[in-house]
């Protein structure tokens, strides 16, 4: 059991010093517009509202980072409605939140209460709230402690137990704005086989695989040897309990775990340098990750396609439901055991290299490998068993579900099967059998493998040429691309039926983009490029490289690619909703966007182009945000896609510059359109061009104010410098409710469409100003192409006959 040691009188600092025993009274010790510091200054307590929520909490931040950061909330559960509220040591010795009417909204549960004069508060330089005692003496005792009580965040030195009849569990927030207890918590399911548990509601989300001792078995790491010292469990048998001990990783600022509100478990550090939140380890973080994703003796690939297949020697249940890709139904044996009878040759054990154990296993404690498979096999109910070096013997029982297929780490599990599955030549009936199939089918056969050839001579040809364009692709690109399916022409033309005008989704200078199914069941969307395509196999290529590299949840997924002869075609994630621009310029579907689903795609844009500028593994500058480039899924979430024009940036490199000016009129920064030279700015620049037309509903390249000939940024700015911006704003989501927040929003959108580049801010600055992180905004100077007639001066005479949102330029020379 973890012991957590607090420094008293060096490292927390007392709030209040006691008046004396006799007092009768509660005594305040924090009011709404009062904070608290932790000695070191790292952590703050104090009151706080959300983003878009006026309710009020009290809750422990990081002190020294933006955006604020909460990794405690006191009274989640049971807001406050206005900000008269007040923490405070009530007359019985309990802490307490209470309103300007007296009223309890928070306290603790306290078994042994005492006269209050005696306790006061500490912060402690851990981010741990504590309520102490202190005797005649001086001497201090800790009465009560928020370490024990985690909300969303597992900080150094916080614990995670399990007791024979309680568990502590982290619950996440309902919503981005609401920190009261979502649907997602984390604990751990066992005492003597621990492991990390996500759940949604009461079934599980993911789990981490059994702890041995070192690490856990169903975890990904990409370096074992550290052995994770950051993590570690412990057990007590005489208590009956067992804890997940977390220690942070020393070299690393403000480590700690944070769980989302959407079920996402991530070990974070705050990057000093780059000013934002760095990402060391998260799960679920493959479509792999998610508890029993094919279903009881299923096992999940990502790299594959479908991901679930069954074990070998057992079949579908359902085979309807599977075809279609629905996989929770599982597998079922195929051939039955020969335990327990005496006929036929006895079972045997087919070896699953490197899985992720599957759960709901046993442990036999004290016995060796050998003794591990001979148990299991003279044991009629086990279905396969493993041996690991910290965790002994494992078996099964019952079931095999949540098995996962990994291509590093992972642990060797040993499944039972009849004797006829393993592939051996069980007698000769069976080998004439085979021999006369084979005679029969030999001409056949050729005749396939002759077709077969000629395919292959053809998908070779594509992959030369692919590989010609990626000779001077580093290693890591190359490999990704490989994993990448390719996929036949004629399986393309099947799902998109031969190309079909009905199934035509839209189209500009690249080509068609078509709705398809492939064959198991997966809708598609085939982006196919014409002969006459401004994107070249050069852009073609780079969109494949830059997109295959890249995963987040607000950037669209490549399927595969094909190129056969002239054909090129990218295939991605149907999205249903199509583009951004689908909606926002059409006058009936933009009723459907109100403020909270606009903030909501604005938001994601932003997260989108962060990952994309910092958090990826590489830097990337987009140079052809607009919103026809912006798809939308189901709930319209928004994705970025079409990385065509897109350009990486080595290690280091903040900017560069090209002659070849590539991109769409009207979203271009003037430095890239004029002289060639692009950045992050420049994408920033395009997002507040988005930015201001998502407000407006009006397109920039179609909008002319004929008064002063202003651009449609011009003429916000206008709007905007004699406090009339309202006037311009979709009456859609002009509500007085949202005013504030619309009003933030278009300043934000004037500050990113500034001409000079240094005037920007950065995309990680921009959430923090929507956040209202950075309380007081600075004033935005005038945007590049105010005025229609610079904007024609800038490239040619002939602009606004090419203007249109889906017309991309790609071989303008810059100065």
């Amino acid at each position: 059991m973890l012991s957590v040691y607090i420094l008293f009188a060096c490292s927390c600092f007392a709030l209040h010093i006691s008046t004396g025993i006799g007092d009768t009274t509660a005594i305040q010790l924090l009011k709404d517009s009062e904070t608290m510091l932790s000695p070191n200054a790292t952590y703050k307590l104090g009151f706080f509202s959300p983003p878009n929520n006026t309710n009020r909490y009290l809750g422990i931040s990081f002190n020294k980072v933006s955006p604020t950061f909460f990794v405690w909330v006191a009274n989640r559960n049971n807001p406050l409605e206005d900000s008269s509220g007040a923490l405070r040591i009530s007359v019985n010795g309990s802490l307490e939140i209470v309103d300007g009417k007296n009223d309890t909204f928070w306290s603790l549960n306290l078994s042994s209460p005492a006269p209050n004069a005696s306790r006061n508060i500490q912060l402690s330089d851990s981010g741990n709230l504590l309520l102490v005692e202190l005797d005649k003496s001086g001497n201090t005792t800790t009465i009560w402690q928020s370490f024990d009580y985690p909300t969303d965040a597992l900080l150094p030195d916080m614990n995670i137990t399990v007791r024979n009849t309680t568990a502590t569990r982290l619950h996440a927030w309902k919503g981005p704005s609401d920190p009261s207890e979502g649907r997602f918590s984390l604990g751990i399911d066992s005492i003597m086989n621990p492991q990390l548990v996500l759940w949604d509601g009461n079934q599980r989300h993911y789990r981490s695989g059994p702890w041995n001792g070192n690490l856990f078995l169903g975890m990904i790491y990409s370096d074992p040897t550290n052995n994770y010292a950051d993590t570690s469990i412990q057990k007590n048998g005489a208590q009956g309990e067992a804890t997940l001990v977390y220690t942070g990783i020393s070299q690393l600022s403000f480590s700690h775990y944070y769980f989302s509100y959407d079920g996402i478990l991530s070990e974070i550090y705050w990057d000093s340098g780059k000013r934002s939140w760095q990402t060391v380890y998260k799960a679920p973080d493959d479509q792999c990750d998610f508890y029993g994703r094919c279903g009881e003796f299923g096992i999940c690939n990502s790299g594959k396609s479908p991901i679930c297949q069954c074990l070998r020697g057992f079949v579908p249940k359902n085979t309807r439901e599977w075809k279609a890709g629905n996989w929770s139904s599982g597998c079922v044996r195929r051939t039955p055991l020969q335990c327990g009878t005496q006929v036929g040759k006895p079972d045997g054990f087919l070896v699953l290299k490197a899985v992720k154990l599957p759960d709901l296993e046993m442990w036999l404690q004290g016995i060796n490998p050998n003794d591990c498979r001979t148990m299991c096999l003279n044991n009629c109910s086990c279905l396969a068993y493993a041996y690991d070096q910290g965790t002994g013997c494992m078996y099964w029982s019952n079931t095999l579900i949540d098995t996962q297929q990994f291509t590093t780490s992972g642990i060797d599990v040993n499944l039972r099967l009849a004797h006829s599955e393993l592939g051996k030549k069980s007698n000769l009936k069976a080998i004439v059998a085979a021999a006369v199939i084979v005679g029969a089918g030999l001409i056949i056969a050729v005749v396939i493998l002759w077709i077969w050839f000629n395919r292959w001579k053809v998908k070779q040809a594509s992959k030369k040429n692919i590989l010609e364009h990626l000779k001077h692709r580093d290693h890591k690109t190359q490999r990704k691309l490989e994993e990448l399916p390719l996929i036949d022409f004629k399986d393309l033309a099947v799902a998109t039926d031969n190309f079909h005008d009905n199934q035509m989704l839209g189209q500009g200078g690249f080509g068609q983009v078509y709705k398809g199914k492939l064959g198991d069941g997966r809708e598609i969307a085939v982006k196919r490029l014409s002969a006459a395509s401004l994107q070249g196999v050069e852009e073609f290529m780079n969109e494949v490289v830059v997109i295959s590299r890249l995963q987040h949840k607000n950037l669209v997924s490549l399927i595969g690619f094909c190129v056969e002869g002239e054909e090129k075609l990218l295939v991605y994630e149907y999205m249903p909703n199509k583009s951004l621009s689908e909606f926002l310029f059409d006058s009936t579907k933009r009723e459907l966007l109100d403020w909270q689903k606009r903030f909501n795609i604005i938001e994601g844009i932003c997260r989108g182009l962060i990952y994309l500028h910092r958090d990826s593994r590489l830097r990337i500058i987009h140079r052809d945000l607009k919103a026809s480039n912006i798809l939308l899924d189901e709930q319209l979430n928004p994705k970025i896609a079409d990385f065509g024009m897109a350009r990486i940036f080595g290690h280091g490199q903040d900017k560069d510059e090209t002659r070849r000016v590539v991109g769409t009129y009207g979203y271009m920064a003037p430095e890239y359109a004029m002289d060639g030279h692009f950045s992050e700015k420049s994408d920033v620049y395009s997002f507040g061009v988005l930015l201001l037309e998502i407000l407006t509903a009006k397109k920039n390249n179609a909008f002319w104010y004929e008064e002063e000939s202003l651009t449609l940024l011009g003429y916000v700015w206008k709007l905007w410098a004699e406090g009339d911006v309202g006037s311009i704003i979709d009456p859609v989501i002009s509500d007085p409710l949202y005013k504030k927040e619309i009003d933030r929003s278009i300043q934000v959108g004037l500050l990113c469409v500034q001409e000079n580049v240094n005037d920007r801010p950065s995309m990680s600055t921009v959430i923090s100003m929507f956040s209202s992180d950075i309380a007081d905004l600075p004033h935005p100077k005038e945007p590049g192409y105010n005025k229609r007639h610079m904007f024609m001066d800038s490239t040619s005479s002939q602009l606004h006959q090419i203007s249109g949102e889906n017309i991309s330029i790609t071989d303008i020379s810059g100065r």
